[in-house]
């Protein structure tokens, strides 16, 4: 077997870490996504990837409208009102990552990797600050000076009163990563009105499309995404689009 290397940032200190490439697959979903689909997917990755069965992988996809509610969720975040939410035309789940409130829909993209969490970060932490390296690299590419806030995960947009525009939360067992990050580029905003977005009462939130004032094909944003985070992790992995969530879809 060839030695071959590939160089991945380490974005806490600012070097550079040269290690083997490592085996995975990336998939850009086209058809939106019921969120307890695509969890049970998440389900069956994450096992496969704790047993070895499978490398490394990889969803970028959007989701129908749904709230999802973290570990860290508070009643004063949404309001306990369950019934309210669904009326809104959204499901609601409870989920066992980090961080509280949110909600996903159409024109956002929400990326989810399953990831053997030692081959790429030293810990959770760093693991997050790669995940904001890759949605601040794609906001460049779009002219959009994203930017952390101290003490809340994410990437921002503004200095005085900053919009959020990507959010974090992920959980790790044994080892393998779930959950993910989620990137606003062109979505009606209004859900986020009726709660407390990362259970933050004064979080502004913002997407591409406003910051930029015209509306990006989704499916390049999900490439470039993909791309971006390839790159960050320091890997060449194989990048495809598929029609649909399934498991026939899915090869190894």
């Amino acid at each position: 077997m060839s030695d071959r290397r590939a160089v991945v940032l380490d974005v806490s200190s600012e070097t550079f870490e040269p290690r083997l490439l490592l085996p995975g697959r990336v998939f850009l979903v086209h058809q939106s996504v019921p969120y307890a689909e695509a969890w049970e997917h998440q389900v069956q990755l994450h096992r496969g990837r704790v047993g070895g069965g499978r490398p490394d992988t990889v969803l970028l996809l959007e989701h129908r409208p749904v709230y999802t509610l973290g570990r860290r969720t508070d009643l004063s975040h949404w309001g306990g009102h369950e019934e309210s939410l669904r009326r809104l035309g959204a499901d609601l789940h409870w989920v066992n990552r980090g961080g509280s409130v949110t909600y996903h829909g159409p024109g956002q993209i929400v990326v989810y990797p399953i990831l053997k969490l030692s081959d790429h970060a030293r810990g959770p932490k760093q693991f997050v600050r790669l995940l904001e390296e890759t949605a601040l690299r794609l906001l460049r590419q779009w002219g959009i000076a994203g930017r952390r806030v101290a003490g809340r995960p994410g990437v921002w947009i503004g200095e005085a009163r900053p919009a959020k525009i990507a959010s974090i939360g992920i959980r790790i067992e044994q080892g393998v990563t779930l959950h993910g990050f989620s990137l606003n580029v062109a979505m009606d905003l209004s859900p986020f009105r009726v709660i407390q977005p990362c259970g933050f009462a004064d979080c502004r939130m913002t997407s591409i499309a406003d910051e930029i004032g015209t509306t990006p094909e989704l499916h390049r944003v999900k490439q470039d995404l993909a791309r971006h985070l390839t790159e960050v992790l320091g890997v060449h992995w194989p990048i495809t689009a598929i029609p649909s969530l399934s498991s026939s879809t899915l090869p190894t």
